[in-house]
C-alpha cells in the first residue's frame, strides 16, 4: 500500500477502461465530483518523492466518434450495411446489433469501473485508517519522548538547583567569613599604630636611657607579628574573593539554559492537533542545529556539578584555614601584647627604682655638700683664727731682733718663739691644704649633684614616656572577639 503522495500501485487500481468509440460516453456525473474536496497544499516534508501529479487529478472525458469502417468482424457478410453511395431511401448508419453491442460494451465498462472504484475506496479506507493509526502512534511516541526529555531536564534541573543552593550557602558562609576577616584586619591597625607610636615615643629618651632594652625588643616583635598577621589575612582574603565566582556562574548559566529548554520542551509536549500556534515550517526537518548528544549533554551538567562540589570542598577548607588564622592571630597578638606590657611594667619598675636611688643619692650628696661647705667655712675660720697668734709670735721675734749687743741671746724664749712661728705657719699651711682639698671635694660633689640631677631628669623623662605616654595608649587593646571579626 503506497503512502500519501506516491503513485497508487494497488491490485485493485487497474488502468481506466477505454470508452467505446461507437457512442459518446455519458458523463453527466463527472461534474458532480469535481472540486468536492478543497485543495490544500501538503508540506513537502515526508522524505518521499514529490509527485504533484498524483494529487486530485480531475477526470475528464472527451467522447469522439470512431471512424467508419466498412468491415465488422461480428456481423455476417450478408448483413453488412451498404455504402452511403448505394443507399436510396434509408438514412440509418447502425444496425440494432450494433446498438445492443455498444450498450453491452458500455455496461461492462461501467461495471468494471465500479468494481475498481469500490475496491479503491475500500483500500483507501483501510489505508486512511492505517495512516491515521500510524500518525497517532508516531505522535504519541514523540509526545512520550518529549515527556521523558522534560523529566530528564527536570531531574538535572533539580540537581543543579540543589547544588546551586548549596553553592550559594557556601558562598554566603565564605562571604560572611571574609567580612569578619576584613573587620579583624581593620582591628589590627590600631594595635599596630600604638606599637609604632610607642617606638617613636621611646626615641625621645635621653642619654643613657636610649638603650635597646627588652621593651624595645618586644615592641619590634609586636610590630612584626601584627604585620605578618595582616599579610596572612590579606592573602586569605584574595583567595576568598576568587574562590566560588566561576563555578557559581557556570551553575547559574546551566540552570538558566535548563529552565529555557524545559519551558520549550514542555510547550512542545502539550502541543496537540487542535492547539493554537501550529503551522508549516518547510524544510525545518533538514536543519540540524544540535551540538550535543544525550550522553554529552548529561556529562556537561554532571561535570558542572562535580566542579561545583570540588569548589565547595575547597571553599570549606579555605574557611577552616581562615577560622584557624583568625583564632591563631588573635591569640598571638594578645600574647605579644601581654609580653610587651609585662616588659613595660618591668622597665617602669626598674626606671622608678633607679630614679628613687638617684633621688636618695642626690639627697645624700646635697647633705654632704652642705656639711662640706660648713666644714670649709670652719677651716677658713680656723685659718683666720691662727693669723693673730702668728702675728703675735712674728711681732715678738721682730721686736727681739732690736735687742742691743749681747742681749741678742738665743735663749729659750727665742727658741720657743721660733718654734711657735714654725708651728703656726705649718698649722696654717695644713689648714690651707685641707681647705683646698675640701673645696676640691666640694667641686666633685657639685659635679656629682649635677650628674645625679641630670640622670634624675632622664629617668623622669623615660618614666613619663613609658608610664604615661606608652602605657596610657596601651590601656585599651581590641578584644579577642573583635580580633576574630
Amino acid at each position: 500500500m503506497g503512502l500519501v503522495g506516491s503513485p497508487l500501485t494497488s491490485t485493485f487500481a487497474h488502468p481506466r477502461s477505454i470508452p467505446t468509440k461507437f457512442l459518446p460516453a455519458i458523463s453527466t456525473l463527472a461534474s458532480s465530483y469535481q472540486n468536492r474536496v478543497p485543495h490544500y497544499p501538503l508540506p513537502q516534508s515526508f522524505s518521499l518523492p514529490w509527485l504533484p501529479d498524483a494529487y486530485y487529478k480531475t477526470a475528464s472525458s472527451f467522447p469522439t466518434l470512431a471512424p467508419f469502417s466498412p468491415k465488422f468482424p461480428d456481423l455476417p457478410p450478408g448483413k453488412k450495411l451498404p455504402f452511403v453511395s448505394n443507399r436510396t431511401s434509408l438514412c440509418t448508419r447502425y444496425t440494432p446489433e450494433d446498438w445492443n453491442l455498444s450498450n453491452l460494451t458500455n455496461y461492462r465498462g461501467s461495471e468494471a469501473s465500479r468494481r475498481d472504484a469500490e475496491a479503491l475506496r475500500a483500500d483507501t479506507s483501510r489505508m486512511l485508517q492505517d495512516k491515521h493509526q500510524q500518525t497517532k502512534k508516531t505522535q504519541e511516541e514523540s509526545t512520550k519522548s518529549l515527556g521523558s526529555r522534560v523529566n530528564d531536564i527536570g531531574f538535572w534541573k533539580g540537581e543543579l538547583s540543589r547544588e546551586l543552593e548549596a553553592m550559594i550557602g557556601e558562598t554566603n558562609a565564605l562571604t560572611e567569613l571574609k567580612e569578619r576577616m576584613e573587620r579583624a584586619l581593620a582591628e589590627t591597625e590600631a594595635p599596630l599604630q600604638v606599637a609604632q607610636e610607642c617606638l617613636l615615643h621611646r626615641e625621645k629618651r635621653m642619654g643613657i636611657d636610649l638603650v635597646h632594652d627588652e621593651v624595645e625588643k618586644q615592641l619590634l616583635a609586636e610590630v612584626d607579628l601584627i604585620r605578618s598577621c595582616q599579610e596572612r589575612m590579606k592573602e586569605s582574603l584574595d583567595r576568598a574573593r576568587g574562590q566560588l565566582r566561576g563555578a557559581q556562574q557556570e551553575l547559574e548559566r546551566d540552570l538558566a539554559h535548563k529552565q529555557t529548554a524545559q519551558q520549550i520542551d514542555d510547550k512542545c509536549h502539550h502541543l496537540r492537533d487542535t492547539s493554537d500556534g501550529i503551522s508549516y515550517y518547510r524544510g525545518v526537518e533538514q536543519i540540524d542545529a544540535t551540538i550535543s548528544v544525550p550522553e554529552s549533554w548529561a556529562k556537561f551538567t554532571d561535570s558542572n556539578i562535580l566542579l561545583s562540589q570540588g569548589e565547595r570542598a575547597s571553599s570549606a577548607k579555605l574557611r577552616d584555614s581562615m577560622e584557624n588564622l583568625l583564632e591563631v592571630a588573635a591569640q598571638e597578638m594578645w600574647r605579644q601584647f601581654n609580653e610587651v606590657n609585662v616588659a613595660f611594667t618591668n622597665r617602669i619598675a626598674e626606671t622608678a627604682d633607679a630614679k628613687n636611688k638617684i633621688q636618695s643619692h642626690l639627697a645624700k650628696t646635697l647633705q654632704e655638700i652642705f656639711q662640706l661647705e660648713m666644714k670649709i667655712e670652719s677651716i677658713r675660720k680656723g685659718i683666720r683664727d691662727k693669723e693673730p697668734a702668728l702675728k703675735v709670735a712674728q711681732t715678738r721675734l721682730e721686736n727681739r731682733t732690736r735687742r742691743p749687743h749681747v742681749e741678742l741671746c738665743r735663749d729659750s724664749a727665742q727658741l720657743r718663739l721660733v718654734n711657735e712661728v714654725y708651728e703656726l705657719d705649718q698649722t696654717i699651711q695644713t689648714l690651707q691644704q685641707r681647705l683646698r682639698d675640701a673645696e676640691e671635694s666640694l667641686q666633685v660633689l657639685a659635679r656629682a649633684k649635677v650628674v645625679l640631677e641630670h640622670d634624675l631628669a632622664i629617668k623622669a623623662n623615660s618614666l613619663f614616656l613609658d608610664q604615661e605616654k606608652c602605657m596610657g595608649m596601651r590601656r585599651s587593646f581590641p578584644s579577642t572577639a573583635r580580633l576574630r571579626g
